[in-house]
């Protein structure tokens, strides 16, 4: 009796002692798991750069803010610039926070932001960003004096149809949606009408119910209710126009060949532009007279690309 009594007495003590070695394996294997979670939050850290626009218009200002995809404890930024990949990166002065500002005057500056830790080491970086600059008319004098429509007709040149090639929405529903107030308050300050007077001077020109165009090659294509339309499209020369303000403007022509029903025998282009150029927006007339539409000052829809949001719109529009 007595030796089964030490026989269990035994088997407890040892039952007793394997738990306690298991407990503290199991507490081993805790603690390094915590650990490694904390491992890979620290070094797993990725930088977005916010708010880098498509493009900018020289003299824009250049809004960015740097941002973890986790939560840091850290907040000692500096923002790095360099003008091309060959360059070396330098740190931008005064700027030690998660956002940056300047000014568009590069085209191509590559900008980077660095996150440091509490030992001034690198604890995560960005991928830079590009600044494109495009300022579509350019911002030399003679540039300008073409857009605001003082040029000589010897200037002039024949241009074709792939200038304006691309996808391009109304800036009407904009307009009706109260997006490009904005622009009307800007005018008001520096022009002749109030704000209001701006909007409806506007909502007789830009009105249409085409609300995408689409041209590839000698194609154009009217989106309009729904409905999509097409029509192939020849040069038909260019009409220069003589303003009562003094201005002048071309009308660059282009005539019906094939298409569907509905296309209007005569679409012609006015863009500031008046030699061969990639159209960055243009005014859009069209209809079955070629001497009336020449005739037409009032109405003149307007069109940018599809892929500009409003904000990009009411910013391309203040730059000009």
């Amino acid at each position: 009796m007595k030796k089964t009594f030490l026989y269990l007495l035994s088997l407890l003590c040892l039952s007793i002692v394997l738990a306690a070695c298991q407990g503290a394996d199991d507490e081993a294997d805790a603690d390094q798991s915590s650990g490694d979670e904390e491992e890979v939050e620290v070094t797993d850290v990725d930088i977005d750069i916010n708010g880098v626009a498509d493009h900018y218009h020289t003299g824009d200002a250049i809004e960015l803010t740097a941002v973890p995809n986790k939560v840091v404890d850290h907040d000692h930024w500096h923002w790095h610039t360099r003008e091309s990949e060959d360059a070396e990166w330098e740190a931008v002065a005064d700027q030690e926070s998660s956002t940056f500002t300047g000014e568009a005057t590069t085209d191509g500056l590559q900008i980077k932001a660095t996150l440091y830790d509490d030992n001034e080491e690198v604890f995560a970086e960005s991928e830079p960003v590009t600044v494109v600059i495009d300022d579509h008319h350019g911002h030399d004098e003679e540039s300008q004096q073409i857009y605001n429509g003082y040029f000589d007709d010897e200037q002039v040149e024949d241009r074709e149809l792939t200038d304006w090639e691309g996808d391009w929405q109304s800036v009407y529903p904009y307009l009706l949606d109260g997006d490009l107030d904005e622009v009307f308050e800007h005018k008001a300050e520096e022009g002749d009408m109030t704000a209001e007077e701006y909007k409806e001077y506007y909502t007789t020109g830009y009105v249409t119910d085409v609300d995408r165009i689409t041209i590839e090659d000698h194609t154009v294509t009217f989106f309009q209710e729904g409905e999509e339309m097409s029509g192939e499209y020849e040069n038909d020369g260019y009409e220069i126009l003589d303003y009562e303000a003094g201005n002048r403007g071309v009308r660059f022509v282009y005539k019906l060949t094939d298409g569907s029903e509905g296309m209007p025998e005569y679409i012609q282009f006015s863009d500031h532009n008046i030699f061969p150029t990639d159209s960055y927006h243009y005014h859009l007339y069209w209809g079955d007279d070629r001497e009336a539409l020449l005739e037409e000052v009032d109405h003149w829809p307007t069109y940018y690309p599809s892929d500009l949001d409003a904000d990009g719109l009411v910013r391309d529009m203040l730059a000009h």
